[in-house]
């Protein structure tokens, strides 16, 4: 078990990480999810040992193992910015923690093959890295972590140079391998839908903190508050402030709303809304929906997606549809979104809907 115990790390006079307090168990994926600068390197980097922190401690199966280094830590790490050994082989590269950790060569014969054959790189085995494309090169380092059988792992975004199709595949791959050898598996990405395909927990991070950590699918689903909703949705989460009065809603630009029957015993009060660019519909489905009428600015066609960027009193929202949808510039259309989506934020920006059921 790593445990993170009020961990804290100024550099410069600035947080980088404030107050983080995590327990990740033997054997889970877990997902470290934010934007670029949120801390996800520099909480990876206290995790390995690679940095100390400037205040609080590490701890691993109840040993503490803060400044502890990590050439004397049971650790693996896989960076973006891939990082081989230029002079050895494919083969030599995958095999050399082995060999540091004294195996026979039979073992490391076997093992090296296991994890070549697992990332398509055994008809590379007997070339240099120099030789490799990215990709390539990437699946070597990658290898490499797979065979150490280390009992922490950390890969930071290790899959954005790889081709879509081998993405996918290790996508699937990775977690179950780690998990049979009972390692904890720390993943960190910038990409919401990444954390949902690989599942397991994920902790949200914004500006060195951790705003929530627990189930993938629980935290998508039911944040906690409103930088948790905006860190886990791409395209962004669509918001809106809005006033309750009663039985009505007064919203940014003088339009009023009904409140829906299962949000009528909020207090009244200033809130803001917020829900995900695919619960915006185009039609209706059941008559609980409400139906607003938005002005089109955009359209992005990708082929199997459309991204409708829309304007409604003074919110700018996105609509994320399935299939090529053309709307001109200005255009007026109906929209339909069902009240059970709504995430709403009370002024501090805490959940007040969480327990609430919501669609996927």
């Amino acid at each position: 078990m790593l445990e993170l115990r009020d961990v804290s790390k100024v550099v410069g006079g600035k947080h980088h990480l404030s107050d983080i307090s995590l327990t990740l168990q033997h054997a889970t994926l877990n997902v470290l999810l934010g934007p670029t600068l949120s801390g996800k390197t520099s909480l990876m980097r206290i995790m390995a040992g690679l940095d100390v922190p400037t205040s609080g401690s590490v701890w691993f199966d109840g040993k503490d193992v803060t400044g502890i280094p990590v050439q004397k830590r049971s650790v693996a790490m896989v960076y973006q910015q891939f990082i081989n050994y230029p002079a050895f082989t494919v083969y030599e590269n995958i095999a050399s923690p082995m060999r540091v950790a004294g195996l026979d060569a039979k073992t490391i014969d076997r093992e090296v093959r296991k994890a070549a054959e697992l990332l398509k790189l055994t008809p590379y085995l007997d070339r240099t890295p120099l030789n490799l494309s990215g990709g390539q090169q990437q699946r070597t380092a990658l290898a490499r972590a797979i065979v150490k059988n280390a009992k922490l792992v950390l890969l930071d975004e290790p899959l954005a140079n790889l081709d879509y199709k081998l993405r996918e595949e290790l996508r699937q791959e990775l977690p179950k391998i780690f998990a049979e050898s009972g390692t904890i598996f720390v993943y960190a990405t910038t990409e919401p839908h990444e954390a949902l395909l690989l599942g397991g927990n994920t902790a949200t991070l914004a500006e060195g903190r951790i705003t929530q950590f627990g189930p993938t699918i629980d935290v998508f689903r039911r944040p906690d508050d409103l930088i948790t909703a905006q860190t886990f949705a791409d395209p962004p989460l669509n918001t809106i402030a809005l006033a309750k009065f009663g039985k009505a809603f007064q919203l940014e630009g003088g339009v009023t709303l009904p409140v829906p029957p299962h949000l009528a015993d909020f207090a009244d009060g200033t809130y803001t809304i917020g829900f995900q660019p695919h619960h915006v519909e185009t039609t209706r489905a059941h008559p609980d929906e409400i139906a607003l009428k938005a002005t089109v600015t955009a359209t992005e066609i990708t082929g199997s997606e459309s991204f409708v960027h829309l304007s409604f009193a003074d919110a700018r929202w996105t609509m994320l549809t399935h299939g090529i949808h053309i709307y001109a510039p200005d255009e007026q259309i109906d929209i339909f979104i069902d009240p059970r989506n709504l995430m709403i934020f009370d002024a501090a920006g805490n959940s007040v809907t969480r327990g609430q059921k919501r669609a996927a």
